[in-house]
């Protein structure tokens, strides 16, 4: 069949795909680096006759227009499944940006449950001979977005990268109702970063429990950045890579023939990912590579799948940890700072893998703008902070002060290995906290 003649048919303006939206619509815009440009510029020139818009994604990675057009959020609201900096600040600043509670394991089937999508603005790779577009860095959830919208424009863009996979990478020219045709942009990039002396410090301590033949997920931030760095110049071989987001640290890891999948259980020797953000070594690492696995967050998150690879190691990170073990990801008191992502995901299925352990690593203090130095070890969170891991799922804690196991401890056993994760400085304290919470005991060292 001559798709090309479809695809003229189907082809339109950015102006007249944003006119395509009307007041009270729910609007998807994409997800992470692959976010519209074009019709985003044009829906933001509709400001001023329009009300009421509700827009949805995550973890931006380029300021929206439509933030610039409407600064005070009276007309579009950012509502978002993970905050990155962009959104965190239109959140916290209460100007039309709010935060969607959801596992991201849990989006493709909470999308094609509620079909509430009216329409789907989503960036893809040109055409190929088939007629099928390629969801490029984010396989994630979009194909059940495109499913259920009741309209659907996809936003050609010549620069994303072309992701293989599993499943759910692609849809077809027949399943759309739009094509726009952008300016191609560049892909937005997260800088390289480094990372600091409490990193580095940490990521020994972890790649210490990493064994050959393991699978390894990695957060974003200094932390992976430190251990891809660690195991790259270390002796460990044949590890895999089943992750929620792909990052650069794997990459690293690949070109010093760390990584093989040789020893995974399931997609032996594809790397496994459900979306990917990083520099440009990273996207031309990932553009038709057919060992990086893209796939669809309900397989890449699901505890079940994760629980069927041996030896698989879960390193995430996170604000706050309190005294009984429970962990604290999302938010500081009432300030949002990202989501709860894949991590509880995560915390079980490292845990129900064989040989598998979840870490949940961060430094024992941090500075305020002050300048004083305060613990992120603490007896009780800040009123308004989420728990993101209950206390009966976590497993391994860590700082720079050392490493603690806290499963199947009881609360006064977790309270001293805890406590000595904690800076020297705030221990008596911390101590102190325990006794009055009831979980101290005598013979507890000091």
């Amino acid at each position: 069949m001559d798709y090309k003649k479809v695809y003229e048919e189907k082809l339109i303006s950015a102006k007249k795909a944003a006119e395509l939206v009307k007041s009270g619509d729910w609007v998807d815009y994409g997800w992470t680096a692959g976010t519209t440009t074009a019709v985003d510029a044009e829906l933001a020139k509709r400001v001023d006759e329009l009300e009421n818009i509700n827009l949805r994604g995550g973890v931006l990675m380029r300021k929206p227009a439509i933030f610039d057009a409407d600064p005070e959020g009276k007309v579009f609201t950012w509502n978002s499944w993970h905050a990155g900096g962009l959104e965190r600040k239109r959140i916290n600043a209460g100007k039309g940006g709010f935060y969607i509670p959801l596992r991201y394991s849990e989006m493709p089937k909470w999308y094609r449950e509620n079909n509430s999508v009216d329409v789907a603005i989503v960036p893809v790779t040109p055409m190929d001979k088939h007629g099928y577009f390629n969801f490029g860095l984010n396989a994630s959830h979009l194909h059940a977005v495109m499913e259920v919208a009741k309209i659907v424009i996809l936003e050609v863009n010549e620069n994303l990268p072309r992701c293989l996979g599993g499943y759910e990478t692609d849809i077809h020219i027949d399943d759309i109702d739009y094509i726009v045709e952008g300016d191609n942009p560049e892909m937005p990039e997260l800088p390289a970063g480094g990372w600091s002396d409490v990193d580095e410090k940490v990521a020994h301590m972890v790649v210490e429990e990493i064994p050959n033949g393991a699978c390894l997920q990695l957060g974003i931030g200094g932390m992976p950045n430190a251990i891809g760095s660690i195991i790259a110049d270390s002796d460990l071989k044949d590890l895999g890579v089943h992750t929620e987001m792909y990052v650069d640290a794997f990459v690293d890891m690949s070109m010093k023939g760390k990584i093989t999948g040789a020893k995974k259980n399931i997609d032996k020797y594809r790397q496994t990912y459900a979306f990917a953000a990083g520099t440009k070594k990273l996207y031309e690492f990932l553009d038709n590579n057919p060992e990086a696995m893209a796939a669809p967050v309900d397989y890449t998150n699901a505890s079940k799948t994760i629980s069927q690879l041996d030896n698989f190691i879960s390193i995430n990170n996170a604000v706050n940890i309190d005294l009984w073990g429970q962990v604290s990801s999302e938010s500081s008191g009432y300030k949002h700072i990202s989501g709860a992502g894949g991590q509880l995901d995560f915390v079980l299925g490292a845990y129900e893998s064989k040989g598998g352990k979840s870490f949940i690593c961060l430094a024992s203090t941090f500075e305020t703008k002050d300048g004083e130095l305060k613990s992120r070890i603490v007896p009780d969170f800040q009123t308004g902070s989420a728990i993101t891991a209950a206390r009966p799922n976590t497993h391994w804690l860590v700082t720079e002060y050392g490493k603690f196991n806290a499963k199947g401890k009881s609360t006064w056993e977790r309270a001293e290995g805890i406590i000595n994760l904690a800076h020297p400085d705030f221990r008596d304290k911390l101590i102190e906290d325990a006794e009055k919470m009831g979980i101290w005991r005598k013979s507890n060292k000091k």
